[in-house]
Formats: structure tokens, C-alpha cells, sequence
């Protein structure tokens, strides 16, 4: 996901990708524990996503104020 993709989206479709991406990383945690994680690269990825969501929220908060 691109930061460019995200700046475009509502507050409300960022924050309901950030808790599906979030659900996600539970689910391959779980797998982790279970020692079957097919792609572990993907803990990487789904953070990074999240980071840059909340990165986005953040700034439109600072905006607001």
C-alpha cells in the first residue's frame, strides 16, 4: 500500500483497513506460535502498513487543530 493510495481515503475506510490489517497480524502471530507461517516476510509488510495508516491519521489530526 502506497502512502499516496491512503491520503485519498476517509478517515473512517483508513481506520477500518488499519483494524483488518491489524486482525491479520493476530492471525499470522497465531500461525507463528504454531510453526507454520508460509511467509514471514509478512509481519514486515502488515506493520509497515500499519505504520504508514497511522501516519496518515496522525497528520490529518495536526491539520484539524
Amino acid at each position: 500500500m502506497k502512502p499516496k493510495e491512503l491520503i485519498n481515503l476517509s478517515e473512517q475506510e483508513l481506520l477500518e483497513k488499519e483494524r483488518n490489517l491489524k486482525e491479520q497480524l493476530f492471525k499470522l502471530n497465531y500461525q507463528r506460535y504454531s510453526g507454520r507461517v508460509e511467509k514471514p516476510h509478512s509481519f514486515r509488510m502488515l506493520k509497515i502498513d500499519i505504520a504508514r495508516i497511522k501516519s496518515v491519521l496522525s497528520q490529518r489530526r495536526l491539520k484539524k487543530s
